[in-house]
């Protein structure tokens, strides 16, 4: 992460103002809008489609000793996931 100097980007009036509140230290200044995680990327799509197919497994009778070396997960994970997805989709 690079830092911005704010004499640089700021009118001196409002860095006039900041240094009011905070002198000399670093600040993070939130954007205007938020984004949802996952927006921005498949992330979100991919770990989804990879949790169903974990509970289909399941269903189907895997393990969840076997699920958690299939997918390099704890076996805690794997439980959070199917109790997870079965939350979601109770018809399952």
């Amino acid at each position: 992460m690079s830092y911005l100097r704010a004499e640089e980007i700021l009118p001196r009036e409002v860095l006039e103002l900041v240094q009011q509140y905070i002198d000399g230290d670093s600040i993070y200044i939130p954007r205007k809008e938020k984004h949802r995680w996952g927006e921005g990327t498949d992330t979100k799509k991919t770990l989804e489609c990879r949790n169903q197919a974990i509970l289909n497994q399941f269903l189907d009778g895997v393990s969840v000793h076997a699920l958690a070396e299939e997918y390099f997960l704890t076996e805690k994970s794997i439980q959070r996931i199917i109790r997870g997805m079965q939350f979601m989709n109770p018809e399952s």
